[in-house]
């Protein structure tokens, strides 16, 4: 069966989830996905939503860490809470026979999370610890560099872990009014399928909705990039290669019915390793990088073109020119029949692999359901690509010159030298 979208009554509120039934495996897989939680980082407390997260997976106040991690366990239950572009997830994955005992912990869990000074510290001390060891990542530091100059002045301008300034200002209080407003019944979203039957998802459901107040719907802001064409930053470390990290404004909204023509472009041009258009000119002919990639990122909260390569100091501007020509003459010029075709032939053949496990299914019903689109839209998209001109393509690639208003973060050396 394929996944279905229903609907279950909860307090006179109309709560939609996500359904599919499979017999595959003795396996059930449910997801508690709260929607609309962009503002986490208002009152500049970036990483709060992550915070709060991360104390879901130190058990509950009932049981304690130590001993809620053993009745886990003991019945082979895989539970834990995750938070993504203004999400939080709860999720878990547990056999058939273990179920009930399953949603009973789950449920222990919403209702008595172990929100104490001991895990909170625990997971503050964890979080500065991570975000201490990312400084020596000079990949993650000019990810979110472009990110900072991309989106100047709104909270994606700060990590989604959170920063050492506003993990440390974070009181307990922060988390549980986090949790009491934002884990709702109006922002939630079940995901669940496997070896159940509609009736036992929907008795699941209702245990565990029910414990949550009603709350009010959250939304999530869409921020546009606000740096201008040409915006450069350069940080100065103790590194032999140059990191280059580039992006741009994108015209399409998340969910946009020609999202499909964006996804051949960005395969055509940076997206799809050897063979597109950035690595045959940046690697292949010049070889100026071991790796150069581009792609498009469209969701709720944003839209945007961006790329990366490494490449030697001295070749920094060297590469970085390369990088633009490559992409004004691909937006003057378009694609090529050959690139189209092979683009397609790729994209069409290799769509049973990301369909063939539960959780992919049910993870791309999500998306879809997040799109404001009808289950099995993907099935649209793939039609369209398998249609799409070359013609309608280029087209469709001119219309977004935007993409040429390049903006870049780059790590570099003190002092270039071979």
């Amino acid at each position: 069966m394929s996944a279905s979208l229903e609907k279950i009554v909860i307090r006179d509120k109309n709560i939609s989830y996500i359904y599919e039934e499979s017999h595959q495996l003795p396996i059930v897989s449910l997801q508690l996905v709260f929607t609309g939680l962009r503002d986490i980082s208002e009152n500049n407390l970036s990483g709060i939503g992550n915070f709060t997260a991360s104390l879901l997976n130190e058990g509950t106040t009932i049981s304690g860490d130590e001993n809620f991690s053993e009745k886990l366990d003991e019945r082979a239950i895989q539970l834990s809470a995750s938070a993504n572009d203004g999400s939080l997830s709860i999720h878990l994955d547990v056999l058939k026979e273990n179920l009930n005992p399953a949603i009973d912990l789950l449920a222990e869990l919403i209702k008595y999370p172990n929100f104490q000074e001991n895990p909170f510290n625990r997971v503050r001390n964890q979080i500065l610890s991570d975000i201490l060891q990312k400084e020596s990542d000079f990949d993650y530091l000019a990810n979110i560099g472009l990110n900072a100059l991309l989106f100047n002045g709104t909270p994606l301008s700060k990590p989604e872990i959170g920063t050492i300034e506003d993990i440390e200002k974070i009181s307990l209080k922060d988390i549980e009014n986090f949790y009491k407003s934002k884990i709702v019944l109006s922002n939630l979203l079940p995901v669940i399928g496997g070896d159940i039957n509609k009736t036992e998802a929907e008795n699941i459901i209702f245990k565990l909705a029910s414990l949550l107040e009603n709350g009010e719907q959250g939304f999530t802001q869409n921020f546009a990039v606000t740096s201008s064409k040409g915006s450069e930053k350069i940080s100065k470390r103790d590194t032999k290669q140059a990191y280059i990290y580039f992006g741009a404004p994108l015209n399409l909204k998340f969910g946009d019915n020609e999202n499909y023509k964006m996804k051949i472009a960005s395969f055509i041009l940076g997206s799809s390793g050897f063979g597109s258009r950035l690595m045959e000119e940046v690697r292949v002919k010049s070889g100026l990088a071991y790796s150069v990639k581009a792609s498009s990122s469209l969701s709720k909260s944003r839209s945007y073109f961006s790329g990366h390569l490494q490449t030697k100091t001295t070749n920094l501007i060297k590469a970085k020119n390369l990088v633009i020509k490559v992409i004004e003459d691909f937006v003057k010029n378009g694609a090529t029949l050959e690139e189209l075709d092979s683009a397609k032939k790729f994209i069409l053949g290799s769509e049973p692999l990301r369909t063939e496990s539960l959780s992919q299914r049910m993870q791309r019903a999500f998306s879809e359901y997040h799109m404001n689109k009808p289950l099995g839209y993907s099935k649209i998209e793939l039609d369209n690509i398998s249609k799409l001109s070359l013609d309608d393509l280029n087209k469709f690639i001119k219309e977004h010159s935007e993409i040429l208003d390049l903006s870049f973060f780059i790590i570099t050396a003190e002092t270039e030298s071979e």
